[in-house]
């Protein structure tokens, strides 16, 4: 299979077998792998990253951004960008219906998101070129060297996520400021990279048993263990000029503090959502995690990722061919997973506008590029090759500017005819709404500065 696919798959530069995060190797080690398994590896680190933010510094209003990533590279052809007037092979199979927006059609499987089109920005001229998936790294850190296969460096570019997370802090120690849903595969991310592993994401895929003690472990017992664990470090803190065990316990303990602390327990907790809401959102997995990402913003998170995908492969949306598992084409592939994004995204836009939340939290759903304008790639009759050239993607909230469509491509989807939007723009739009200065640098492990992206202004027409 993997010779028919469009790209050798490149998971070698996650150096699979390096040691990382937490390694077992005495009891100490063991005791820290206990508390990790129901706190999260990255736990502890996040903590100290948010007391790392300068004494002094100015509470910013809880802004937040939902991610809705289309992991794979959703066909802009058959979704947002349709041309309805071109040959079949260009077109493909599906019928366009209009939308809020006069002159405006999208793809037929798309009815709720078109009768909301007013509370949406539809951008069809992003420019993505350089993207690429597995991992999924220059969308997500608007970096354009992030490219694992081109660049050995790629995958310390951190996602614009961790960026916001290092630069903001948070007011609060009981809530994580990066959550990732329904994460599939580590390939699927931009991570931490040269900030460190305390701004990875907390990984909240075990959401039903992440604050559920095992066994008979009560939380008298963990409080006991983490009294044991540190009675075993007094031994050596004697040896450790440099307070890092203290730092490590004080940290730790916060850790333990999440995992009893009533807040991030209800915030994850979907089961005190009414029935009514909880039949809104319906019972398929990704409108449960969208679910719980509006709990987590309204809880204080302030960027949640949901990895829009069944697989751990390339991507759900990377719909190659039904002759290529397992992606399927346009019609068997695409198809059915349109229904599920348009009740998902118009569900959360809905409740958060009704909820008084929209205007705070910026709502975006993308993948990391578009398709082939021909349809019938590699071998196949149905489906569609990565295309990074151009890309659709949705923007909603944050107080912005919508019901408009930016860009548009030449009669066969295939180039940008107008208005190009780059990463450096997506991202620049981002922080503007994060309160995060748009010329934002961070330091790289020898020490030395880094733009987060070399160009790119907060996308204009948003903010008219």
């Amino acid at each position: 299979m993997a010779s028919r696919h469009a790209h050798p798959h490149a998971f070698t530069a996650l150096n699979a077998r390096d040691h990382e995060g937490l390694v077992v190797s005495g009891r100490r080690s063991m005791l820290k792998a206990s508390l990790a398994g129901m706190a999260g590896l990255t736990l502890p680190g996040l903590l100290a990253a948010k007391d790392a933010t300068p004494a002094g510094s100015p509470s910013l209003r809880q802004k937040s951004v939902i991610l809705l990533w289309m992991t794979g590279g959703p066909s802009h052809i058959d979704t947002l960008d349709p041309k309805p007037d071109a040959p079949i092979e260009i077109r493909g199979p599906f019928d366009v219906i209009p939308t809020a927006l006069p002159g405006v059609q999208i793809c037929e499987y798309l009815p709720k998101y078109a009768a909301m089109l007013n509370d949406f920005t539809m951008i069809r001229s992003v420019d993505c070129r350089h993207s690429n998936h597995e991992p999924n790294m220059v969308m997500q850190t608007a970096n354009l060297a992030a490219e694992p296969r081109e660049n050995k460096e790629a995958e310390k570019f951190p996602a614009l996520a961790s960026l916001i997370a290092k630069h903001r802090g948070d007011s609060s120690r009981e809530i994580p400021p990066y959550v990732v849903l329904n994460m599939k595969s580590r390939s699927h991310l931009a991570w931490g990279g040269y900030l460190g592993k305390a701004y990875d994401p907390f990984q909240g895929n075990d959401v039903a048993s992440l604050f559920q003690l095992p066994g008979e472990l009560t939380h008298e017992r963990l409080v006991n263990r983490r009294d044991l664990y540190a009675h075993l470090d007094r031994m050596r803190r004697d040896l450790d000029l440099g307070g890092s065990l203290e730092a490590a316990d004080r940290f730790t303990q916060q850790a333990v503090d999440i995992v009893m602390g009533a807040r991030a327990r209800d915030a994850f907790d979907i089961s005190r959502e009414s029935q009514t809401t909880r039949d809104r959102y319906g019972k398929h997995e990704w409108a449960q995690q969208v679910m719980l990402a509006r709990r987590l913003v309204e809880s204080g998170v302030s960027f949640v990722t949901i990895d829009l995908s069944n697989h751990g492969a390339s991507g759900t949306w990377d719909t190659h061919g039904d002759n290529i598992p397992p992606y399927g084409g346009i019609w068997n592939g695409l198809r059915p997973l349109l229904p599920v994004f348009d009740h998902l995204f118009t569900t959360l836009v809905g409740d958060l506008k009704e909820r008084g939340l929209l205007d705070d939290v910026l709502v975006i759903a993308m993948g990391e590029f578009g398709r082939t304008p021909q349809i019938g790639t590699q071998g196949s009759s149905d489906g569609r090759n990565h295309w990074p050239v151009v890309m659709s993607m949705t923007l909603a909230g944050g107080g912005m500017r919508h019901g408009q469509v930016i860009g548009s491509t030449d009669r066969d989807g295939g180039q940008i005819k107008e208005r190009p939007v780059t990463p450096g723009d997506l991202a620049a739009t981002i922080f503007r709404h994060m309160g995060v200065p748009e010329n934002l640098m961070y330091n790289d492990n020898r020490g030395r500065p880094r733009n987060v992206f070399e160009s790119g202004a907060s996308i204009r027409e948003l903010f008219g």
